[in-house]
């Protein structure tokens, strides 16, 4: 790939993390930055990954430096050796590394970590992924660290808290003639549902999260952890419906009528970025968003004039104007929310709607940790309604469904609910910022499980990159337009990617019944537009042709490989139109099963 198709692609001429697939008989396993992913037997995924992960005070993952990295393969075994080195704040750790696989089914990982001096992180050790395609709700057995086995189930709706604790071994069913054991040893483990933060895994980590962290790695210490997996025919008659992945050709096939259109598409205008919106107005006559969401939170510093430029903008575009509103609650909520009324009723903005959240609460509380103080959630609401009567109210997190799964807000007093979603809080390599597409399906219908059928949901922000950082102290900087996590400037957000990234998430999304759905800013790093405003990158594109769509009855298809391709139709006035994008970065064979509708058409990125 050459630089320029590389940017076109993902905004940046970084090349993605180089891999080789490692093979041991039916035994295989994707070998990337000195971890695993994708172990497989006869084509059907075990594992989605096992790695040795330091992570820094805010939650950010340390990159090792991998060094003398031997890899030994035959036909019947494999064997990868190599020494990674992570640093931290001066202090650096030494971790030596053997992985072994064979065609019997047994693969081992083990890793022995060496602190030079005291080496502080949040954690250190092993982390190992299920999938969840073909296993949420399916039987697992647990053995804990007592030794005592549970046998129960994988969550099938997201699980606020960590489903399993004490973990030392957990035996599942990939297939109906595959068992398969992971076994860890070293340190104590526990799982939770990633599927909170959009990654389509079960993760069990190291050390549980009830222990205090950051902590210190003694310098001078050993730290030995092991991770063995074996695969064998199940003779017990537990099962699940996966069978194995084969490429070809991926089909898309016509259903029926979906009875319904696709959520009110939104575009989010925060007050730094106010004036380059302003300047730009005219091109949201080309995007035709039926809403724009205008961000205020009191706790920053803003210039006032951008309530004026919120007005102009008003006066510009006509639409929805939403308004989140951050609640300080310091003082007097009735005094705080009449003075965001005074602010609203001075600039002239007329509101669609008020969508309120603490403050402390875009900062997540991990499982173990103490709620900090904030108001009750059903006295901020009631000083809202006061302050702003007949005016539709809502609630829930500014941060992203994590938060609301562990926070659930009073139904009863509200109009909607809302989230966001950010697919880089974990990892941030291209496959993994695609899989979260797959986690979609399951956080709208936990969303639902919580707000039940009547109350109204909204999603968004929903970009790359991230708006907040709830689990550290900031998002990172990037300055060299890296695929990093926790950025807020994400370099795929200008690039090909983000657009096959969005219609993959307008497809995912589309049958949930979601009211309005905020799939980026307007401008900014997180924007539709390129850094003059002169133009739509990529992503704007794609936006402008499903903001096209946002009343058309929409069409189910039918996609054969969702991990590939995302396929929405609509009925239009003159027919039928349907809006594809390729979720790889490789040409893609398609079949049109059982209609000629379609007809020969170009596969590229949107």
């Amino acid at each position: 790939m050459t630089d320029d198709e590389a940017q076109n692609l993902f905004g940046t001429t970084q090349p993605p993390a180089p891999y080789r697939i490692l093979r041991a008989g039916a035994l295989s396993a994707r070998l990337e930055n000195g971890n695993l992913r994708y172990v497989s037997v006869e084509g059907i995924e075990i594992l989605r990954a096992i790695s040795y992960v330091v992570r820094d005070r805010d939650w950010g993952t340390l990159a090792p430096r991998i060094e003398d990295m031997k890899v030994e393969e035959g036909a019947e075994e494999f064997t990868v050796t190599y020494n990674a080195v992570f640093v931290n704040a001066g202090a650096t750790l030494k971790v030596s590394t053997r992985i072994e696989g064979s065609a019997d089914g047994r693969l081992s990982y083990s890793a022995n970590a060496f602190a030079e001096q005291d080496f502080e992180t949040n954690r250190c050790g092993f982390n190992i992924l299920h999938p969840i395609r073909d296993v949420a709700g399916a039987p697992v057995e647990v053995e804990h660290c007592d030794g005592c086995r549970e046998k129960t189930v994988f969550p099938e709706l997201i699980e606020p808290w960590q489903p399993f604790k004490n973990i030392r071994a957990l035996t599942h069913w990939p297939a109906a003639s595959i068992k398969a054991t992971c076994r860890m040893e070293g340190d104590v483990f526990e799982m939770e549902d990633q599927r909170n933060w959009s990654d389509a895994s079960y993760k069990t980590y190291v050390r549980p999260l009830a222990l205090p962290w950051p902590y210190i790695l003694p310098g001078g210490q050993e730290n030995q952890q092991e991770v063995e997996l074996l695969v064998e025919k199940n003779t017990t008659g537990a099962s699940s419906s996966q069978t194995a992945r084969h490429d070809g050709p991926v089909t898309i096939e016509v259903g029926p009528p979906a009875g319904m259109t696709l959520p009110d598409i939104g575009l989010l205008i925060t007050p730094e970025e106010s004036e380059p919106a302003l300047n730009s107005a005219d091109r949201l006559f080309e995007l035709k968003p039926k809403s724009i969401l205008l961000h205020f939170d009191p706790t920053t510093h803003h210039d006032p004039q951008f309530w004026g430029h919120y007005k102009t903008l008003q006066d510009i575009y006509p639409a929805e104007y939403d308004l989140e509103y951050v609640v300080a609650g310091e003082g007097d909520l009735d005094a705080e929310f009449e003075e965001l009324a005074r602010k609203v009723s001075d600039s002239g903005i007329t509101l669609n709607s008020l969508a309120v959240c603490p403050s402390v609460d875009r900062q997540s509380t991990p499982p173990g940790s103490d709620w900090p103080e904030c108001p009750p959630l059903e006295d901020i609401y009631r000083a809202a309604r006061g302050a702003f009567p007949g005016l539709a109210l809502g609630g829930g997190m500014f941060s992203y469904f994590t938060e609301l799964n562990r926070k659930r807000p009073p139904l009863d007093l509200l109009d909607f609910v809302t989230h966001s979603t950010s697919p880089i809080v974990h990892a941030a390599d291209d496959d993994s910022v695609m899989e979260t597409l797959e986690t979609l399906p399951h956080i709208t219908r936990s969303a639902r499980a919580i707000i039940g059928a009547n109350t109204s949901y909204r999603i968004g922000p929903s970009t790359i990159g991230m708006r907040m950082n709830p689990y550290g102290s900031r998002t990172f900087d990037n300055p060299d337009s890296e695929r990093i996590c926790m950025t807020s400037d994400d370099p795929r957000q200008r690039g090909a990617f983000a657009a096959a990234w969005t219609v993959g998430y307008a497809a995912r999304i589309a049958a949930a019944g979601i009211e309005k759905w905020i799939p980026a800013a307007f401008s900014g790093p997180r924007g539709v537009l390129t850094a003059a405003g002169d133009d739509f990158l990529p992503v704007g594109r794609a936006i402008t042709e499903l903001a096209r769509a946002q009343e058309l009855p929409l069409h189910v298809y039918k996609v054969s490989d969702e991990r590939k391709l995302a396929a929405l139709g609509f009925d239009t006035a003159t027919g039928r139109a349907i809006l594809i994008a390729n979720l790889t970065s490789n040409e893609l064979e398609i079949s049109t099963a059982g209609t000629d509708m379609l007809g020969p058409f170009e596969t590229r990125w949107l």
